[in-house]
């Protein structure tokens, strides 16, 4: 039953994760009331959670012996791309995360100009994260697997 609940758990994350950043996506304008970039913060915020319980739970099935093996993670590249696929997308999330803290405290009216590489961060997220369930699907597989 562990195993189940913390592969849900870590389904749902996936899904949370791709919903916030889209949702940031499609929320951003050339220019944003301070007001707007509070509400995009707080979906960065919920995005950033989400991110942690998915590490933490599949961090969990892959080294705790939960279901599979620990070596079926261990020894596949495949699970090593996968994993500095989300690297990277954490890493691109920094700037605008950072960005969206900075320009949402002020006055709630003041217009912000939005600058062009959040949101081609953004885009560059979301390509990404389209990419993962490839790699998940491979490994779930076992291919790349070397025993």
């Amino acid at each position: 039953m562990l195993e189940i609940t913390l592969r849900y758990i870590h389904f749902i994350c996936v899904f949370s994760i791709v919903a916030c950043v889209a949702t940031e996506f499609f929320l951003l304008k050339k220019t944003l009331t301070r007001t707007e970039i509070s509400r995009i913060a707080a979906i960065d915020a919920v995005y950033g959670i989400a991110a942690m319980i998915l590490i933490i739970a599949g961090l969990t099935l892959a080294l705790g012996n939960i279901g599979k093996p620990s070596i079926f993670y261990k020894n596949n590249p495949v699970f090593y791309t996968k994993l500095g696929l989300f690297l990277i997308v954490g890493l691109i999330s920094i700037r605008p995360t950072i960005f969206f803290i900075k320009q949402k405290k002020g006055e709630p009216n003041e217009t912000i100009t939005i600058p062009n590489h959040i949101s081609k961060a953004l885009l560059i997220e979301l390509i990404i994260l389209a990419i993962i369930p490839l790699f998940a699907g491979l490994m779930a597989h076992g291919i790349g697997l070397k025993i």
